[in-house]
């Protein structure tokens, strides 16, 4: 049993549920974050001193993780070593490499417009966050287009550990009402993530 703390409205946890969902573990989650709270208690923070989701105990382990692209390695390495989680090294770290981009470029590129669109009333929108956002990210996609024009998925041939969180942030970033400019090698890798099984209840959920 794979317990796992955080509400599905998180692109964090949704990374975490369709690692879970592609590995066939048995999850149980718990709603934490935003309005349920939870991660100010004490028995939280002395699992996870962030007071952040996703946050994961792995009963038959006894291993305790905070940060999710940590626990999706953790996951695919754990259930699908040679398979979501690559053997070879230049396949495992091209992998990690898309992993890390997600976190520390394509995700904040991304985040104001996010947040402007989905958890800003309307009225009180600010539109040059949302044009800064989008001008940042747009070149980004670009980027991805052109790595997917190479080869199917992330890391090559095969579905990987890569393709659940850039999974989860073009989710995210498709669900803006504004404007999507076309790009075919995007385009295509998306519909086939979206199309797994593992990624069903994750990448079909409304954006909030």
């Amino acid at each position: 049993m794979l317990r796992l703390w955080g509400r599905l409205s998180s692109i964090n946890v949704r990374k975490v549920v369709w690692a879970a969902q592609e590995l066939g573990i048995s999850l149980q989650r718990t709603d934490a974050g935003g309005q349920f709270g939870i991660v100010r208690e004490a028995h939280y923070l002395s699992l996870n001193p962030n007071g952040l989701v996703p946050l994961i105990e792995d009963e038959d382990t006894g291993v305790v993780l905070w940060e999710s692209n940590p626990i999706v390695r953790y996951l695919c390495a754990r259930h699908a070593p040679g398979e979501l989680y690559p053997e070879d090294l230049a396949t495992r770290f091209a992998a990690e490499q898309w992993m890390d981009w997600q976190q520390t470029t394509l995700n904040p590129a991304g985040r104001d417009a996010f947040i402007q669109w989905i958890r800003t009333p309307a009225a009180q929108r600010n539109d040059a966050l949302i044009a800064a956002s989008v001008a940042a990210t747009e070149p980004l996609l670009d980027l991805l287009d052109a790595h997917l024009a190479r080869q199917p998925f992330l890391a090559g041939e095969r579905f990987t550990m890569a393709d659940i969180p850039v999974g989860c942030e073009i989710h995210r970033w498709w669900g803006l009402p504004q404007e999507r400019t076309a790009r075919p090698h995007l385009d295509r890798w998306y519909q086939a993530v979206v199309s797994r099984t593992g990624a069903r209840g994750v990448l079909d959920q409304a954006l909030s």
